[in-house]
């Protein structure tokens, strides 16, 4: 199992901004861009105008060049256009003197030059024919549709046969009617050929057709990408099909949802270096951030917060290290694991400033298997070693380094399975669970709440065990910052370290806990009532219901500080998985305790020990220190 399946990427993109303009007419339109596109897959831009996305179109052409980042295009830096990189522009482009065929011919002739002009022209007619012009090969484009100018420009650009065809709102200035027939038509096409796609679009039902995956754009200045979403649509894919599919809506209302949402541009001026940007991911325990923006907490310590949802753990992590985010929430294991992988490079250490959350996830299977009477761990590990050898159980996990994957690895080695040998563990983003779970590609999972809970409600799964009961009171999210930063602002630290433990304080109230199903139902995109159960002690399991008092814990007192004996267990962990296998310097204690103890103090909370009793569950903690 790995974090991504880093073969065959054919657009990669790491850290790229661009600025335009110089001194105070300078604007940064975009910055921090990650990106990675793999060969084959249908990648389409939305976001607001004015959110840079043809300009990142344009980079990745070599019509522009960035001012930061690297960008490889099958592993080669890009300098300069090239017919590898074939573009379709909203305007046709057409030469008006030409016709259709000698349109699409002269860019054949600049690139099949070893063909005779009858092997060429042969070609160029087949093209054609493919995209339903061979009835206007000698028009001229004054003489043809706007529908047919388009058709005309897409077989111009595959004519050349590039690795990647980037397409700027190509159908944008059609008509409903023919934009769906062509989007129709670039749907045969793309699944004839399986030719990497990267286009912009602001039409939400075109992206949802086409794209394998949609990426969202937060707005410019200084854009970068929001959120990334899986279209997870069965392909050959039709629209009368796909507009019936059962998840055909949820898609179109995730990205409808952040665009209706998702704040206006600002201007320019507005954009000061000291708003403070802190990732999250779609979880329930991202509470103590937006409880702490919503009450004010972080503006009464003197700070301009901004909070950006991330679309994965990856997409946070790599924001941390750029420097795009100063702080945010992570998985408990991830620090350490960050820590040992990049030991030569002090910039890039994190530390943890307190722990945000305790408990929080679940395993849960598939609606069919637990229909099988597949509802316990004894009878999923018994299914699972009854499986042929060429054909495994797969299960997904949010992140290589996470609690999830360390806990379900060791829940299924305690029923007898060799989570490495006997099935398949693959990394799947949280937001994208349940989609994948309704679709059959996962036998099931294990992810934090909401989506536990969301999968029951669908009817596509069921809860077989908690982590607030497999390993009760165990750490499951951090609130991290590089160490670095920490070290050249410590006043700034602090003030966000006190404005989330008063976050976290106020959350151990059932009074307020009430609250927060409202609060994160719109920035989860999850029902408020799907997320009250959990929030208030109990949870529907889909087979009954459970009181579980302690699901969600956001810590205070000591309870929010990561203890030396969870560091050290939380080693033995990762090191009982062989994680991570690159590291470059031991796994190391990542806890930040100094700020936390002093804030505590000055707020006058208890200091009592914290009950670690998960700390029974192996590794033997006194193996792992030997």
């Amino acid at each position: 199992m790995s974090e991504d399946n880093e073969t065959h990427i054919q657009i990669d993109l790491s850290g790229i901004g661009i600025a335009f303009g110089k001194g105070r007419r300078r604007v940064q339109v975009l910055e921090g861009v990650d990106l990675q596109v793999k060969e084959g897959e249908f990648v389409s831009l939305i976001g607001h105008s004015g959110c840079g996305k043809s300009t990142l179109l344009k980079m990745v052409a070599g019509f522009e060049t960035p001012t930061e980042g690297g960008m490889l295009v099958a592993g080669h830096k890009v300098g300069k256009p090239g017919p590898d990189r074939m573009m379709v522009f909203q305007n046709h482009s057409l030469l008006p003197w030409m016709t259709v065929r000698q349109n699409v011919d002269l860019a054949a002739k600049s690139v099949h030059t070893s063909l005779s002009k009858e092997e060429r022209l042969t070609k160029v007619n087949d093209m054609l024919d493919l995209v339903g012009l061979s009835h206007a090969v000698d028009k001229r484009p004054g003489e043809i549709s706007g529908g047919m100018k388009q058709r005309a420009g897409i077989a111009r650009a595959l004519i050349t046969e590039p690795d990647v065809l980037l397409m700027d709102e190509p159908f944008g200035a059609l008509d409903a009617l023919t934009r769906g027939k062509l989007q129709e038509s670039l749907l045969e096409i793309w699944d004839r050929h399986r030719i990497t796609v990267l286009m912009v679009t602001h039409d939400v039902d075109e992206a949802v057709l086409l794209s394998d995956r949609v990426v969202m754009m937060s707005n410019g200045p200084r854009a970068n990408i929001a959120e990334i979403l899986d279209v997870a649509l069965p392909r050959p894919r039709k629209r009368l099909e796909a507009v019936n599919h059962p998840l055909y809506y949820p898609i179109r209302n995730r990205i409808t949802h952040f665009l209706t949402t998702h704040r206006k541009s600002r201007p320019e001026e507005q954009v000061e270096e000291h708003v403070l940007r802190l990732g999250y991911i779609p979880l329930t325990d991202c509470a103590p951030l937006l409880y702490a923006q919503e009450k004010g907490y972080f503006a009464e310590e003197g700070l301009t917060v901004e909070l950006s949802r991330e679309p994965s753990w990856r997409n946070l992590s790599k924001g941390l290290m750029s420097g795009r985010l100063k702080g945010g929430m992570m998985l408990a294991p991830t620090p350490m694991y960050h820590n040992a992988r990049h030991a030569e490079d002090p910039d890039q250490q994190l530390q943890a400033g307190l722990v945000l959350s305790r408990n929080g996830n679940g395993i849960t299977l598939s609606r069919p298997l637990v229909e099988q009477g597949i509802n316990s761990r004894e009878a999923l590990c018994d299914w699972i070693k009854k499986r042929p050898k060429n054909s495994p159980a797969t299960f997904g996990v949010v992140f290589r380094s996470s609690m999830h994957n360390l806990m379900f690895r060791a829940w299924l080695r305690e029923g007898g399975v060799d989570p490495d040998k006997d099935c398949e563990m693959v990394v799947v983003p949280p937001p994208q669970m349940v989609a994948n779970l309704e679709l059959g590609n996962l036998a099931g999972m294990c992810v934090g709440e909401p989506w536990n809970s969301y999968a029951v409600e669908r009817g596509v799964g069921s809860i077989l065990q908690t982590s607030a009961e497999f390993w009760p009171g165990h750490p499951e999210k951090l609130f991290c910052y590089k160490q670095s930063w920490a070290q050249e602002h410590p006043e700034i630290r602090d003030r966000l370290i006190r404005a989330l433990m008063r976050s976290t304080r106020e959350l151990a109230d059932p009074a307020v806990r009430s609250t927060l199903p409202d609060l994160l139902s719109k920035p989860l995109g999850i029902p408020a009532g799907t997320l009250a159960h959990s929030l208030q002690g109990r949870i529907e399991t889909g087979m009954g219901m459970k009181e579980l008092p302690n699901m969600h814990v956001f810590a205070q007192g000591t309870c929010g500080l990561l203890q030396p004996e969870e560091e050290t267990w939380l080693a033995g962990l990762l090191q009982q998985e062989g994680l991570p296998e690159d590291a470059a310097a031991p796994l190391s204690p990542v806890c930040d305790a100094d700020p936390y103890t002093r804030m505590m103090t000055s707020m006058g909370l208890s200091d009592a020990p914290f009950a670690l009793d998960y700390l029974t569950s192996k590794p033997d903690l006194e193996t792992v220190k030997s």
